[in-house]
């Protein structure tokens, strides 16, 4: 892949000058008037690195900053905390690249499901929202009752297997340079947690995808895309990690069986990816009728040994 003056200058209109810097200190500001300067600087810097699909180990190494979560009662477990990932400026340059070139090809070689919303171009929460809701009406219509139960991937990011990934990739044919970008990006990489009395040494990150970059939202749906399922009178839909089964039958609890089964089928699959699903927030709706005039249904679902109401 060649890389042109505009591919540099398009990566560096999409960072925000007040995010945060990485390990080099360097902020996007200073990028953004390095390329204004010298804009043959960075092409010449960059370009060996795309062409060879080469993702250096000197811009492997990220910032974790570990942040408290709101509202929890204790801080004695590593739940009550959230990382943010901050990355080093050219890195992330190289990132966006990545993402411009994979998004274009991901659909068209179908690493991805059509149902699929969120850090895809053009598809928003409310392009899930409306589909959904499209989808219910749509088979009430055919006097069905209609669930759906909503689930939340745990750990996301954290739990992409590298080797798996670019399997995913060869197997839909993509172009090895992509593959090879791919798998240099995510393997080999390092962070180091800073926190208050934290001794800010870097260690290695043999799993997952960093939250911070531009790419790994892309990365991580492609990962996931494989847990979507054809439901008969149904529908599965995804906005990068939450997950929506939605069924329909004669009846609610008929709906609640239905719902068990392709969780059950769900969570088979994801553990061969390395990927649970988060439990206890999990959520189930029986969608009424405006001309309904019968109580709502209470059939609850169990699931993993939890009972979840309506």
């Amino acid at each position: 892949m060649a890389l042109d003056a505009s591919d540099i200058e398009r990566a560096l209109a999409r960072s925000s000058p007040s995010s945060a810097p990485g390990p080099d200190r360097t902020p996007n500001s200073v990028s953004k008037c390095i390329n204004k300067a010298v804009p043959d600087l960075m092409i010449s810097l960059l370009s060996p690195l795309v062409s060879h699909g080469f993702h250096p180990p000197s811009l492997k190494r990220a910032d974790g900053i570990v942040l408290d979560k709101p509202c929890k009662p204790s801080n004695d477990s590593p739940s009550s905390f959230r990382v943010i990932v901050v990355l080093q400026i050219f890195s992330q340059i190289l990132e966006r690249i990545m993402n411009s070139s994979l998004s274009c090809v991901a659909r068209v070689v179908g690493l991805l499901n059509p149902h699929q919303c969120g850090s895809l171009a053009g598809l928003s929460v409310v392009d899930v929202c409306n589909t959904l809701s499209h989808e219910v009406r749509t088979l009430q219509m055919d006097k069905r009752k209609v669930s759906t139960l909503f689930l939340i991937i745990k750990g996301g990011f954290d739990n992409v297997s590298p080797s798996s990934l670019c399997g995913m990739l060869s197997a839909k044919g993509v172009n090895p340079y992509l593959v090879a970008c791919t798998r240099s990006f995510i393997t080999g990489r390092s962070c180091r947690l800073l926190f208050q009395g934290s001794p800010k040494v870097f260690a290695p990150v043999l799993v997952g995808t960093p939250q911070g970059s531009p790419v790994s939202p892309l990365l991580f749906v492609i990962y996931v895309s494989g847990l979507h399922r054809d439901i008969p009178h149904g529908l599965t839909l995804s906005y990068v990690d939450d997950f929506a089964l939605t069924v329909s039958s004669e009846s609610y609890r008929k709906n609640v069986q239905l719902l068990q089964r392709h969780y059950a089928i769900l969570k088979t699959k994801g553990s061969s990816l390395g990927v649970g699903f988060l439990i206890p927030k999990a959520r189930l709706i029986h969608w009424p009728t405006n001309r309904n005039r019968d109580e709502p249904s209470r059939a609850p679902i169990y699931l993993d040994g939890s009972i979840f109401n309506p």
